[in-house]
């Protein structure tokens, strides 16, 4: 059984996309350690990067190229200046020469050595491979996949189970939701509470509040950059960025220097419940306009997603519960992330294995049930908003148009929010014993629709929107 921590599910990142970005730049990494650890690091005189399947259909609108350089020249998505990136793409460019792991530079081309093809790898969507050349002529290759939110594997799930040979199993081991209500009703426990224990399993308290608070911070950050950035995303579509100006109109001419301030003031400003779905409108347009930038997010369970959980938790703190804490946070984070864990077990979070359903579905469903707990719901109702979020987004196809995470992947994580705020309202409020769909098997239904789903409808940019809009006047 696959023993997934939320900071497997909660990752800090560089967006356009988990899949498209973050996994290839995690996969350069991956193959530059194994690399090493063989001793053929020295030799390699020059490298190309295949990417196939998906990733070379959307990989241009999704920076997938740029992700492979910067991970080749041994930059961490979690650290990197943003402000860095486009510089170092350039130094490459301009010298046509890559700083290997930043120890050693060879001849390398984006253009040349960055090979876009049609075809797809057996084993997933999200195919690339490296290949090394020595100065005998001799080569070595390694595939590896990019399997959604950021997780890479070389072999699909085959090395899904690393967690139990490294920590050994949680000690609340679950594959189905129906398990996880067992062990509350067993330990008398929240969703939440029985969680943790399992990451006990794998670091200390103090460890976990670091990184639950390190990922508030920066999804903070990404709601805060957003609200207060304007112009033109890039990549050609021309895309206004909307959460400066919604910002504005909301806020007023309130007076505020940091992130925290800021809170404060929205809390005085929410009003009339037509405000209240603007702020959180606001919220999730504003992380998914960083991450269309190549910000900052926390992939949450991918990149494409990432607004929703952010704005659904932004919203309880300046709205729902005004004198909200960390202690908050974490519960919210922590049942989040566990919810998110049982859809990667049993079904997918990758769009090029699913469609949207996969991400926008599941980042809402999460945020559904980790609102339903924070507003003293039950363990059954924290599922049956799971459920319900869900339900209303099955068959939802991932159709970017020219690739990009912009049309219509920003505004789906509005829509994400505000379903999630309503799937709470309808579970806490709803009779657990007349629900007649389960958590669990409306993960089966996601999952049998996905197989069923058309691959152009899949990330490919070949059906849908990516079609059928008229990008002229771009």
């Amino acid at each position: 059984m696959e023993s997934i921590s939320i900071f497997d599910m909660l990752k800090i990142g560089v967006g356009p996309s988990s899949s498209h970005t973050l996994g290839p730049w995690r996969a350069a990494q991956q193959w530059i350690k194994k690399i090493k650890d063989d001793g053929r690091f020295e030799a390699i005189e020059h490298i190309r990067v295949d990417l196939f399947g998906s990733l070379s259909l959307t990989g241009k609108g999704h920076a997938t190229d740029v992700a492979c350089v910067l991970g080749l020249s041994g930059f961490d998505p979690v650290t990197i200046p943003i402000d860095k990136i486009d510089t170092e793409i350039k130094q490459v460019n301009d010298t046509q020469l890559l700083r290997f792991n930043g120890e050693k530079s060879i001849p390398f081309s984006i253009q040349q050595d960055i090979v876009f093809n049609q075809d797809f790898l057996d084993f997933h969507p999200n195919g690339l491979r490296f290949t090394a050349y020595y100065p005998d002529g001799k080569k070595s290759s390694e595939d590896y996949y990019s399997i959604g939110g950021g997780f890479v594997v070389q072999e699909e799930r085959k090395n899904a189970k690393r967690k139990e040979k490294l920590f050994g199993q949680f000690p609340f081991p679950i594959s189905k939701g129906k398990e996880l209500l067992a062990y509350c009703q067993q330990e008398n426990k929240k969703i939440s509470e029985i969680v943790l224990e399992n990451e006990r399993s794998l670091r200390s308290d103090e460890d976990i509040d670091k990184g639950i608070a390190d990922i508030w911070k920066v999804m903070l950050e990404s709601i805060y950059i957003g609200c207060h950035t304007e112009g033109t995303l890039p990549g050609g579509l021309n895309v206004r960025r909307r959460a400066y100006a919604k910002h504005k109109e909301l806020i007023g001419n309130a007076q505020y220097t940091t992130p925290e301030e800021w809170i404060e003031e929205i809390r005085k400003t929410k009003k009339k419940f037509r405000s209240i779905l603007r702020w959180v409108s606001s919220f999730a347009l504003a992380v998914n306009e960083v991450n269309a930038s190549l910000g900052r997010v926390v992939t949450s369970p991918t990149n494409g997603a990432a607004g929703v959980i952010p704005a659904v938790l932004m919203y309880y703190q300046v709205i729902e519960n005004p004198n909200a804490n960390f202690q908050d946070i974490k519960q919210f984070l922590l049942t989040a992330g566990e919810i998110g864990s049982l859809f990667k077990k049993n079904a997918t979070i990758s769009a090029a294995m699913g469609g949207c359903q996969a991400e926008i579905g599941v980042s809402s469903s999460m945020a559904a049930g980790a609102l339903t707990e924070l507003s003293g719901g039950t363990p059954e109702q924290v599922l049956m908003a799971a459920e319900i979020a869900m339900e209303h987004h099955l068959g939802l196809t991932c159709d970017p148009i020219k690739g990009l995470v912009q049309i219509p992947c920003i505004e789906r994580n509005t829509m994400g929010a505000i379903k999630a705020i309503n799937a709470a309202e309808l579970a806490i409020n709803g009779d657990v014993t007349a629900a007649r769909v389960t958590f669990d098997e409306v993960v089966e239904t996601m999952w049998e629709t996905a197989k069923d789903m058309s691959s152009k409808y899949k990330e490919t940019s070949t059906g849908g929107l990516a079609v059928r809009v008229n990008l002229s006047d771009c």
